[in-house]
């Protein structure tokens, strides 16, 4: 098995707006990219296992093919720059996705 941070050129999260964080995941490789994409591990419930959220916490999960990317962009708990936020600029909240196995 391999991890996801082995297979992907770019793990990386960003703010999407102030009440949202995008993940994105990039290959350089179409057939790494079809690897993650048909094992089908990159859905609802594994982010919300990986993230503590709920199912109505996520707010999509593209597949774009033509790009080699996958974006998944869920709400926030606390909005950016409010009193509890540790990560202002949603850049470090990539890191649950490095260890995923993909068969």
């Amino acid at each position: 098995m391999d991890r996801l941070v082995d297979l992907a050129k770019v793990l990386r999260s960003k703010n999407s707006g102030p009440f949202e964080i995008t993940l994105d995941i990039l290959f350089d490789d179409p057939e790494k990219y079809r690897k993650v994409v048909e094992c089908g591990i990159i859905n609802v419930q594994t982010i919300c296992q990986l993230y503590h959220l709920k199912p109505e916490d996520i707010c999509n999960i593209v597949f774009y093919q033509k790009g080699l990317g996958i974006k998944i962009t869920y709400n926030r708990s606390v909005s950016s720059g409010t009193l509890r936020d540790r990560d202002v600029y949603g850049a470090q909240q990539h890191a649950p996705l490095m260890d995923i196995l993909i068969p």
